[in-house]
C-alpha cells in the first residue's frame, strides 16, 4: 500500500498537487512492460501501480488497484487483451483503457474500441507518444484517424442489436445544440480536438467543452463511446468525406 503524508498526499508528492494518474500495465513481454513503467514512472503527475502478465491477472488486479488507466496488450495468454478490456469497462466503468497493438490497422484497433478501449497506440511508439496517449484516455480524448472512425462507424451499423439496445434506452434523440452538433459530426470524420477546433473557427478549450456537454448527454466516458453511441442513435453516418 502507497505511504501517505498526514494531509492524506501520497508521500513525494507535493502539497497542493493534483493526484497522480495510476497506471496498470498489463504486457507478457517483461522487457516491454518495464519499459512502459518506466516511461510512467518518470513522467510528472503519473505512477505506475502494477504489472500483470496476462488479461485475467489485468482484471484481477484492477478489481485491487482501482487504476485510472490499464495500458493493455491486446496479444496475451489466458485471457487476451480484448476479452480482458470489455471485461475491466463493464465491471470498473471508471477506469479507462488504451490499447498497445502491434500494427494501427483498422483490423487490429476496431475490436479493442468496440470492446471499450478509449484510444490506441502502437507499440513501436516514442515514449513521450505513449505517454500523452495515457493522458488523452485518462481525459475521454484520444484521437483517432478518419480511416478507424469509418471502420467503427460501420462495424457500429453492422450490429441491429446493439443499435435497438441504443434507442431503447434513448427512445428520443436528446435535443442536441448545432454547435455541438456540428462538433460531432466532426468527429465522426476523425478530426482531433485541434482539428475541429480550426474547422469551427474557436478554441481548442471550446471544442473540450463541446464534447464534455455531448458525454453527459449521450452518458458517455470518452471519444470513442460517444461516436459509438451517435452512431446508435442515427445522428452520424459512416462518411470518408
Amino acid at each position: 500500500m502507497d505511504a501517505h503524508n498526514a494531509d492524506g498526499q501520497p508521500v513525494g508528492q507535493p502539497a497542493g498537487a493534483a493526484p497522480s494518474v495510476t497506471v496498470l500495465i498489463a504486457e507478457d513481454h517483461p522487457v516491454m512492460s518495464t519499459a512502459l513503467r518506466t516511461y510512467v514512472d518518470s513522467s510528472a503527475g503519473m505512477r505506475c501501480v502494477g504489472e500483470a502478465r496476462n488479461g485475467e491477472s489485468a482484471v484481477a488486479m484492477c478489481a485491487q488497484l482501482q487504476p485510472d488507466v490499464v495500458v493493455m496488450d491486446l496479444h496475451m495468454p489466458t485471457m487476451d487483451g480484448i476479452a480482458a478490456t470489455r471485461t475491466i469497462r463493464a465491471r470498473f466503468t471508471e477506469t479507462a483503457v488504451l490499447a498497445v497493438t502491434t500494427f494501427s490497422t483498422e483490423r487490429y484497433v476496431i475490436p479493442a474500441l468496440r470492446a471499450g478501449a478509449g484510444g490506441y497506440i502502437v507499440k513501436d511508439a516514442e515514449p513521450e507518444e505513449i505517454i500523452q496517449a495515457i493522458r488523452e484516455v485518462h481525459e475521454g480524448l484520444a484521437p483517432f484517424s478518419p480511416a478507424v472512425a469509418h471502420q467503427l462507424m460501420v462495424s457500429v451499423k453492422n450490429e441491429p442489436a446493439q443499435v435497438a439496445t441504443a434507442l431503447q434506452r434513448f427512445p428520443e434523440a436528446p435535443h442536441i445544440p448545432s454547435r455541438e452538433l456540428e462538433g460531432l459530426h466532426l468527429l465522426a470524420k476523425g478530426c482531433s480536438n485541434a482539428e475541429i477546433a480550426l474547422k469551427m473557427v474557436v478554441s481548442e478549450a471550446t471544442v473540450k467543452v463541446y464534447m464534455g456537454r455531448l458525454m453527459q448527454r449521450l452518458e458517455v466516458r470518452d471519444r470513442v463511446q460517444l461516436l459509438i453511441r451517435a452512431v446508435e442513435l442515427g445522428l452520424v453516418e459512416p462518411s470518408l468525406g
